[in-house]
């Protein structure tokens, strides 16, 4: 392992997680690149101190330690690793990637073997904890893979996360966990959005209806962090209702794969679409209380 003195990692896709990567990694002492289309992401980094930024890996000089991919699925993460003028190419000889989208267990595996048959490392590591953590580097990484890509990627995770979880050596397993945790997430959002329409409907002030719920056992971090947009009337993204039609969409396919049912999951999974198909897919995900017809919901911010 290089010491962070002579270590290059990059990043790439800097939006509300991989920024809070990218500064972490660069406080951390290593030198840190990154790549995003978004010229004013690009910009703010590279204020904050970023080795170098560009719009794709042909703007960056020389080859990298490691590659934290950052973006939103697994098609989008196959190209910029493996696509024309890939990163794949700029990797280190032994150097490793990190790829940290929510993708099915398949394609981490089917994008492990292509990337091990150039001869380099791979870790299966999706993450958890919201810009907030990410922007603090105290993400939870969920990993599974062979222990030379932990060992490769030491220092970008002891700078990113405040939890690791080895989950085993197979491509694919993080991949599995990372799924059944958004389980969960995309449920509690849906039933947290079930509960505030149903105090809207009786008439009582949500704001009250949330004070109680957040001191109370039905709590959940997804209830509190989610519904608290609810109560401000903004809808303003930070993950968006497209995000858990994908992600919620995983699950299922998880569960058909398996052959096992998955009731709650389907039922948050058809709200979700619903929302999205009712003109809010870009919106915050909390926007999903949207699909309940005969309440007044407090307006505040945007949209």
């Amino acid at each position: 392992m290089s010491d962070s003195s002579s270590y290059r990692v990059c990043i790439v896709g800097l939006g509300s997680m991989g920024m809070g990567a990218a500064l972490s990694c660069a406080r951390a002492g290593l030198a840190t690149s990154g790549i995003d289309l978004d010229a004013g992401r690009r910009d703010a980094f590279a204020a904050a101190g970023a080795e170098a930024v560009a719009g794709s890996v042909a703007g960056l000089a020389g080859e990298f330690d490691a590659f934290l991919v950052l973006v939103v699925n697994a098609a989008q993460a196959r190209q910029v690793i493996l696509g024309e003028a890939g990163i794949a190419a700029r990797v280190k000889p032994g150097g490793a990637i990190m790829v940290s989208c929510t993708q099915s267990a398949e394609d981490a595996r089917a994008l492990g073997r292509e990337i091990e048959a150039l001869g380099l490392l791979m870790l299966d590591a999706p993450v958890s904890g919201g810009a907030a953590k990410a922007a603090q580097g105290h993400m939870t990484v969920m990993a599974s893979g062979p222990d030379a890509a932990f060992d490769k990627l030491a220092p970008v995770l002891q700078a990113v996360a405040s939890k690791t979880y080895r989950i085993g050596p197979e491509i694919g397993q993080g991949a599995t966990v990372k799924v059944i945790h958004q389980l969960l997430a995309g449920v509690h959002i849906a039933v947290g959005a079930e509960a505030m329409a149903l105090a809207a409907r009786a008439g009582i002030p949500l704001d009250t209806m949330y004070d109680v719920v957040t001191n109370a056992a039905g709590n959940s971090w997804m209830f509190e962090n989610r519904m608290k947009h609810v109560v401000e009337g903004d809808y303003t993204p930070t993950s968006a209702v497209d995000i858990f039609v994908k992600d919620l969409g995983l699950v299922t396919e998880t569960g058909r794969a398996l052959g096992f049912p998955l009731p709650l999951a389907s039922t948050a999974f058809a709200m979700f679409q619903q929302a999205s198909n009712m003109g809010h897919g870009r919106e915050d995900d909390s926007a999903v209380i949207k699909t309940f017809s005969g309440i007044t919901l407090p307006e505040g911010g945007k949209p």
